[in-house]
């Protein structure tokens, strides 16, 4: 039994992996093709759709090939533990570990050779025409990779702290095999540089304790001891880690942080991802009174780890990622409900090719939250929907929100604009009082709708005039489950699959895909067929490459993505074969970029509506003190410094304290949600006739644009570095208006 176990967990491990491996080679066959390319007038799917054209059997090809480096390829054991984690400097905030996979590499570009021998389609394809010169490069840069990691241990480590003055400082640590290593790496590195000038230093620990520019120069530099190499930022950061690694301090294992990503290889991992969200929001500059309540509100200022591993669970291959709080959920993060069962997929079809389930944990108080948290920024933004249901005289929340359940769920069948096929299935705890609504609204809206019955169930069904086709939308409440369709036949399945048990909730080949530990029971997942999404999406780009695609034999298991609220996490757990092998660099490359930017986005917005508040604050002071004319800087504009008192020509109290207190001064900047604020007017001896006010960024992590308005109330934006001073009029604008 122990050893069927084990074989188990190689082979899930080893279908893991192999998509890890494929996707290293298909990259340089990528950039093969990029450089054969330089001719090239067609676009990339017109270049694929010709050579599948010519070669039809590439696609059969492909499969095979995939087929074979699944048999043929073994790999790395997973870890119970890091020998180099203890190394690390206490103040790591990103941490990652990464099997060596050189000797996978070197079987897979194996297996690669032999079918491109033995298999003519992809000879032809490889060996000739556009790829007879790319190819080969691409060989030789995996046989490289495949050489250095024969020097290297069974682990390597990327580590990065907190940024100074000299930028990131992170660390890339591996424990060495064997001598050699560094003729190696200068040879590498004089093949990557520029003009016979290397790529990056490497040096020994003689020419590491010679070396006379310590500090002064920033380049990548490695170091290559006799038991690691260490590749740091610059040879400074590299001679302080190698005195730590004589003196054998060791912190970061002692550190929560580390602690945390030790507990990552319990019961053995192969990969490992973590950040220190907690220590990393303390970067983030301090926000005004205002932003700072919406962003607790969120609850995602309480953010501790973020960690993602893959490793075996109950002879499974799966990852999982945690997200974890200093304290309970609550806020945006607390709209996660517990888990629990899913009844709404009882309504789905198993031939789906997505679909997507959530428990939420109030419905009402997700109403509230929305409602709070958009009205903290702009105190009439629901204004529109006040208006509606004093039109109506229906309440939004009472009679539509407070009638649903927490759960919902999403179909999706085709995407065709001539064919769409969805479901949206609702659970419901009051369906007299729901319908009663939407029949209100509906009649309200003046749109023609129609009853049927069948089989007990009544369906309604409306039509909505669209440039095309008429848009029809039919619903119908069974069981308590409001099922919303894109047709009449579409919510008659879902009621039928119900019915008959014939759903995707009771499919073997969903239930196969549920992580065995948790079982059924989530708060969110998220089940796709990828070689049906794959090829609707290919259908819409490239018809011709849709219909070369569907020829694939390629086995193809779902996609299971499943979600847990946990009282003081959100934790993530998936089986799938080669999807979550990209969860970490989603994270690292995707999710925290796009959350920098929706920051900056948000405080530049910030920044846009605070200078149209000063330009109307402006127009209101010239007009109240006509022989003053403008305000002569934004302490003008603010309050009294107690904050009482009626308007005056020194402090007409038309803007707040926070950008118009009494130091906020001409040349001075006050902040504001990431930036600074400054104003000057251009006065004669009796009149300020005009103005320029000025908003730049704290940093260049709070904002990438810097923003300008005169007299004439034009919003003027100038992407750069922040300024640091004021500018004048004339300067303003020069500058970008804003669209």
């Amino acid at each position: 039994m122990g050893d069927s176990r084990t074989r188990k967990r190689r082979r899930f491990s080893n279908q893991f992996v192999i998509i890890c491996v494929s996707i290293f080679l298909i990259t340089f066959l990528i950039t093969a093709v990029s450089v054969a390319q330089t001719s090239a007038v067609a676009p990339p799917e017109g270049a694929w759709v010709e050579a599948m054209k010519a070669n039809p059997g590439l696609v059969k090809g492909f499969g095979q090939l995939v087929s074979k480096l699944q048999q043929g390829v073994q790999f790395p054991a997973a870890l119970g533990q890091s020998r180099l984690l203890p190394l690390l400097p206490g103040t790591m905030i990103f941490y990652g570990a990464f099997p060596n996979y050189g000797e996978s590499l070197h079987q897979a570009q194996t297996v690669f050779d032999e079918e491109v021998q033995q298999n003519p389609a992809l000879h032809t394809w490889w060996r000739q025409g556009e790829l007879a010169t790319g190819g080969p490069k691409a060989e030789s840069w995996v046989n490289k990779v495949y050489q250095l990691s024969q020097f290297l241990g069974d682990e390597l480590v990327v580590s990065s702290g907190i940024a100074d003055s000299r930028g990131p400082n992170w660390l890339i640590l591996a424990e060495v095999r064997k001598p050699g290593l560094k003729d190696f790496l200068q040879q590498m590195s004089t093949e990557l540089g520029v003009n016979a000038k290397p790529a990056v230093r490497v040096l020994d620990l003689h020419e590491l304790s010679t070396a006379s520019d310590i500090g002064a120069v920033q380049q990548p530099a490695i170091l290559v001891r006799p038991d690691f190499v260490i590749v740091a930022r610059d040879v400074a950061a590299l001679s302080k880690f190698n005195a730590r690694l004589d003196a054998g301090v060791r912190e970061f294992a002692s550190t929560p942080f580390g602690e945390r990503v030790t507990q990552a290889y319990d019961g053995g991992t192969t990969i490992v991802g973590a950040i220190d969200l907690e220590e990393l929001l303390k970067q983030v500059p301090p926000r005004a009174s205002e932003g700072q309540e919406v962003f607790e509100k969120t609850s995602f200022g309480d953010m501790k780890y973020l960690v993602w591993t893959h490793k075996s669970v109950a002879g499974h291959a799966a990852s999982e990622m945690e997200l974890s709080f200093a304290g309970k959920r609550h806020g945006v993060a607390g709209w996660l409900g517990a888990p629990g069962p899913m009844g709404s997929l009882d309504f789905v079809s198993p031939k789906a090719i997505m679909v997507g389930a959530v428990r939420l944990q109030n419905p009402e108080q997700i109403f509230d939250d929305v409602r709070d948290l958009s009205t903290a920024s702009n105190p009439k933004a629901f204004a529109t929907i006040e208006q509606m249901e004093a039109v109506f005289k229906v309440s939004l929340k009472e009679d539509l929100v407070a009638r649903l359940g927490g759960e919902v769920a999403f179909e999706l069948d085709d995407l065709s604009p001539s064919a769409a096929a969805w479901k949206v299935i609702l659970q419901v705890k009051d369906a007299d009082h729901l319908q009663s609504t939407l029949s209100t609204l509906l009649a309200a809206a003046h749109l023609n709708l129609q009853q049927f019955e069948d089989e007990g169930a009544t369906y309604h069904t409306l039509s909505m005039p669209s440039a095309g086709k008429a848009l029809e939308i039919s619903y119908v409440f069974a069981d308590g489950y409001l099922v919303i369709a894109s047709s009449r036949e579409g919510a008659g399945e879902a009621v039928r699959l119900h019915r008959s048990g014939e759903s995707l909730n009771k499919s073997a080949t969903f239930l196969a895909s549920l992580p065995p530990i948790y079982g059924s029971q989530a708060s969110a997942l998220l089940y796709e067929n990828p070689v049906a999404m794959v090829a609707l999406s290919l259908r819409q780009a490239s018809p011709e490459m849709a219909k070369f695609f569907s020829q694939s034999t390629v086995e193809s298991p779902p996609v299971m993505v499943s979600v847990y609220g946990e009282e003081n996490a959100i934790r993530e757990v998936s089986l799938n074969r080669g999807v979550d092998a990209g969860a970490v660099m989603v994270v690292a490359a995707i999710a925290i970029p796009n959350l920098m930017r929706a920051r900056i986005a948000a405080n530049e917005s910030s920044a846009v509506g605070t200078i149209r508040v000063v330009n109307t604050a402006q127009i209101a002071y010239a007009a109240t003190y006509k022989q003053s004319g403008f305000a002569i800087d934004l302490a003008a504009l603010g309050p009294h410094a107690g904050g009482t008192g009626a308007g005056s020509p020194d402090h007409a109290n038309l803007i707040d304290a926070t950008i118009g207190n009494a130091s906020c001064t001409a040349g001075k900047w006050c902040m504001k949600s990431g930036f600074q604020f400054s104003m000057a007017a251009v006065c004669t001896k009796q009149r300020c006739n005009d103005f320029v006010v000025v908003a730049t960024p704290v940093n260049s992590g709070t904002g990438s644009r810097s923003f300008c308005s005169t007299g004439d109330a034009v919003i003027r934006s100038n992407t750069g570095s922040p300024i640091p001073s004021q500018i004048s009029v004339a300067e303003c604008q020069t500058w970008t208006p804003l669209q």
